[in-house]
């Protein structure tokens, strides 16, 4: 049991110790990207606050804390030797989880894309999949000797969407179809940094991908053929690379042009486990815009989260089973699932939240899937990336003008279960 975080939503000091700007800098700091043009300059202030932070998890009692590394950190131009500064930090963070008994699990790549690497073309090019190969070689060579357990990416399904096909996160590309290269190119830097950090004396990899069990909005052969199709694109398209060696039938065309001989072998290498963040089912439907491939619709008589997701555990149930019986999965870890909340101290609803969702896990475990973590999102209220600070996700609150930190209800209520 575990809490996980990100670097650009909690570190801020985001030109301290050399670091170089990131594509969310960027985006954040152009009008109109994010709700009241928050930004992640400060955050949490976590970069020095970090032993403030561990002390809370320890109070927890959590056994492992999933966080991210900011690459432009270590490189700031996503390029070149490393800077001893950047990488000081996390090893201060990696000794201070030691010293508490906190296992640390870092994610290579949340989001955080060096802006000198966009600015070359971002995960459109095939080169920053070699550069992300070699910035991972890098940080297992500070951190190896203490970490074992490395997560590559984070959500690739979501930074290609919202980053390069919608625009809504950054680098905030409207590429829509086009944006498929990414998809390749993430793939294939996580097959290549499994190799750096395996021959680096890594014992467990894996990849997180954001997973979603997939429904029709009606029988009708339409809705389900939208559903298969938005099914392919979301949860297939990262998850069969990895675990088969093979795209989508109907996606494999559409990537030849940037897939080369050898390409899938390198990305199948073998996981020691599957990250999946889960968070809600999703309900699909023919669209009524003939440009359109599929529409989301609204999961009726469910209670909503203050993001307005819909509330459903025993999709975190269909989910594990599902992919259980279609692949021979590796061990599993849950590296996300939480909820945002009204701005209150007294959270019943994350409560009765991560109670729901940790029966569904206890249950798919008694299914025969093999889960062998669970990390709640977040430890901290943070930088909701394009809705700011609109969002609380956290078990302690942070009031984001004093950085103080205040835990929660939900936070004693784990604390206690725990124990």
């Amino acid at each position: 049991m575990g809490v996980s975080t990100a670097s650009y939503q909690i570190e801020g000091a985001v030109t301290e110790g050399g670091r170089g700007p990131s594509i969310w800098d960027t985006f954040s700091h152009t009008p109109g990207k994010t709700r009241n043009g928050d930004t992640g300059d400060v955050a949490c202030d976590h970069y020095h606050r970090w032993a403030e932070d561990l002390d809370l998890m320890a109070e927890l009692g959590a056994g492992a804390y999933r966080f991210s590394i900011a690459w432009p950190r270590i490189q700031p131009d996503g390029t070149g030797r490393p800077r001893p500064d950047g990488l000081d930090f996390y090893d201060r963070l990696v000794d201070g989880l030691t010293a508490r008994g906190i296992a640390a699990v870092p994610t290579l790549f949340h989001w955080d894309l060096p802006q000198a690497l966009e600015d070359t073309g971002g995960w459109l090019s095939r080169d920053t999949a070699l550069r992300f190969a070699e910035y991972a070689g890098h940080v297992a060579d500070r951190l190896g000797d203490r970490v074992t357990r490395w997560i590559t990416l984070n959500e690739p399904v979501v930074h290609m969407a919202q980053g390069y096909a919608w625009g809504t996160h950054a680098p905030g590309r409207t590429l829509n179809l086009e944006a498929l290269p990414v998809a390749h190119h993430q793939l294939l830097g996580h097959g290549l940094a499994v190799r750096q950090l395996r021959e680096r004396g890594a014992t467990e990899v894996m990849i997180t991908n954001n997973c979603t069990p997939v429904a029709p909005a009606s029988d009708g052969e339409a809705d389900r053929a939208a559903a298969m199709l938005y099914d392919g694109f979301h949860n297939r398209l990262f998850n069969e690379p990895v675990l088969i060696g093979e795209y989508p039938q109907f996606l494999a065309e559409g990537l030849a042009p940037v897939v080369r001989d050898g390409d899938l072998r390198i990305i199948a290498t073998p996981l020691d486990a599957l990250g999946i963040n889960y968070y809600n089912p999703t309900l699909v439907a023919a669209p009524a815009d003939p440009g359109e491939m599929f529409e989301l619709r609204p999961i009726e008589g469910v209670p909503t989260t203050a993001f307005g997701w819909p509330v459903v555990p025993d999709g975190l149930h269909e989910l594990l089973t599902g992919l259980n019986g279609a692949y021979r999965l590796p061990p599993v870890y849950i590296t996300e699932n939480g909820c945002s909340t009204e701005d209150v101290l007294d959270d019943r609803f994350r409560i009765d939240y991560l109670d729901g969702h940790l029966g569904a896990v206890r249950r798919a475990i008694a299914d025969g899937v093999d889960v062998r973590g669970y990390f709640v999102w977040s430890l901290l209220d943070n930088f909701e990336w394009a809705e700011g600070y609109s969002q609380r996700f956290g078990l302690v609150r942070v009031d984001f003008k004093t950085l103080t930190r205040t835990p929660r209800a939900s936070f004693r209520w784990l604390r206690d279960a725990l124990r």
